[in-house]
């Protein structure tokens, strides 16, 4: 029994009565999945701004900067797939996630004929926050830079989230390129400096004074 729709909108589709099942999707033809960390300043820490879905690292880039860095103050961006990320369990601001989860940093043996490489350690100081860059360690593996990581920065307190990412697999913005992130003076606009909101607040404070 096929069911006819009496809205005037559908009927102008011309829609088979008996629709054929739709045809499955063929794997892989979504868009891969990025997190994006930016600098807001010189010297500053990169810190965790969001996902993007791309093609490549290269777009994932482009999106990144303009979704994340056009009304903000930004001097540098790193993108890497989320498949790269090693994520720790989650603690309560009470207690360091170093403490609560166990980790066997690998011997002197597992580690013969291995390569160190290395590894981005980025701390969740409290949920609802952003993660952020604390350093970079030299590891054989992700549990490796883990224990790593917990002996260099595990008195960094409090931390309830670590993420762990090889650093071969960042995707980052070039020291000679620091000029894309420059605001153009036609677009100062996008600055919330170019408001002066401050001063206007002072100025109508100096025309009408409190009695």
């Amino acid at each position: 029994m096929s069911l006819k729709s009496l809205d005037p909108r559908v009927t102008r589709l011309e829609l088979p009565e008996n629709p054929t099942e739709p045809t499955p999707k063929p794997e892989l033809d979504q868009l891969i999945t990025y997190e994006v960390f930016h600098q807001k300043k010189e010297n500053a820490a990169y810190t965790y701004v969001g996902p993007v879905h791309a093609a490549n690292e290269e777009v994932a880039f482009l999106f990144g900067k303009e979704q994340y860095s056009r009304r903000y103050a930004c001097t540098g961006m790193w993108v890497t797939e989320t498949k790269n990320v090693m994520v720790t369990p989650y603690t309560d601001e009470a207690v360091s996630v170093y403490d609560v989860i166990r980790i066997q940093p690998e011997n002197v043996t597992e580690n013969v004929g291995k390569t160190a490489e290395n590894y981005e350690i980025f701390h969740l100081k409290k949920r609802g926050k952003a993660h952020q860059h604390m350093g970079t360690v030299s590891a054989t593996s992700y549990e490796d830079a883990l224990a790593e990581a917990k002996s260099q920065f595990g008195d960094k307190k409090p931390c309830v989230n670590v993420w762990v990412i090889k650093a071969a697999d960042m995707f980052r913005s070039e020291e000679e390129d620091k000029d894309i992130w420059s605001t153009t003076k036609e677009k100062e606009y996008r600055e919330a400096t170019a408001y002066r909101v401050l001063d206007k607040i002072t100025k109508y404070k100096e025309e009408n004074p409190v009695a």
